[in-house]
């Protein structure tokens, strides 16, 4: 499957400190895909910083081929979007 970034996605990863790399790893082989809207899908990762614990989402609409990446964020709000245990 194939992917490609949209402008606000790519000003996003560079504002919040995120990387391409980094979000072509997650898109690979994600911890978690749920599927947010009829066409937006969620593919999330948890990282480490130091000693805190965050949840890496990439919002991805695909409904559009190739799909395109919409936007990326890092929270700390784990509980609210991760349904597994840490």
């Amino acid at each position: 499957m194939g992917f490609i970034f949209s402008q606000h996605a790519l000003d996003q990863m560079r504002e919040r400190g995120i990387t391409k790399e980094t979000v072509e790893n997650i898109l690979a082989k994600p911890d978690q895909v749920k599927t947010h809207e009829e066409d937006l899908t969620v593919f999330q990762h948890l990282e480490r910083i130091d000693k805190t614990v965050f949840l890496i989402r990439v919002f991805v609409n695909v409904r559009k081929s190739p799909n395109v990446v919409v936007t990326v964020y890092r929270t700390s709000k784990i509980a609210k979007y991760y349904e597994d245990k840490i």
